[in-house]
């Protein structure tokens, strides 16, 4: 969709899509953004088929651009089909004023320039979809405070924006995750990007008290 050093953004934006379907037919409908970048975005809601490859119209307020099909995902759920879109002119950018500054322009974080501890323990966390009703529970192997990597044959699609529950001992933690890397039929790579710091630290000294034999390794 976007390369992957541009920043995606989790967004929740209104947009008009319109086009020509993978049937030939000409279609026009609302739907919505999930996460953008100044090359592309991901939409969710689309009604119809599209064709990997086909040029489509996005809109949001005012402005519109032109944008080219890299992927598509039928959810089979009220969500509709997923699709990440390319901008085929950056130039055109329509949602230039959501994005923030340039990722090497921001001040990096302390927790940014920490070096985190990685622990290959298995993990469970609840992950939960707008769409879905109950949460997903799966099992990370390969965790620390800043993230983890989790098996599953349906991961979701880069810079897809959900909300996880994690467990401290007998606490229950919850913090925005991102995802990350998303490698189809066998896992994806979050982020943890909602968790407080206090709670990252507590996270991570949990994590070193069950498996406190492991050497440091940057996150």
């Amino acid at each position: 969709m976007a390369s992957s050093a541009e920043v995606r953004t989790p967004v929740d934006l209104n947009l008009r899509v319109w086009g020509m379907a993978a049937d030939a037919s000409v279609f026009s409908q609302a739907a919505r953004a999930r996460n953008i970048s100044i090359g592309g975005a991901l939409l969710s809601g689309i009604q119809r088929d599209l064709k990997i490859g086909d040029t489509i119209g996005v809109q949001w307020g005012g402005q519109k651009a032109r944008c080219k099909v890299v992927w598509t995902l039928n959810t089979k759920s009220v969500e509709g089909i997923r699709v990440g879109v390319q901008l085929l002119s950056k130039h055109e950018c329509p949602w230039t004023s959501m994005l923030p500054k340039r990722e090497e322009d921001a001040p990096v974080s302390s927790s940014r320039r920490r070096r985190w501890e990685r622990h290959k323990i298995s993990i469970v966390i609840a992950l939960h979809d707008e769409w879905a009703r109950v949460p997903t529970r799966i099992t990370a192997t390969d965790i620390s405070a800043s993230g983890c990597y989790v098996e599953t044959i349906l991961p979701a699609p880069i810079g897809t924006s959900l909300s996880a529950d994690l467990w401290i001992g007998e606490e229950k933690v919850t913090t925005r995750v991102l995802v990350r890397t998303s490698d189809p039929g066998v896992g994806m790579g979050i982020e943890f990007v909602g968790l407080k710091p206090e709670d990252q630290q507590r996270f991570q000294d949990y994590l070193k008290a069950v498996n406190p034999w492991v050497r440091s390794v940057e996150r």
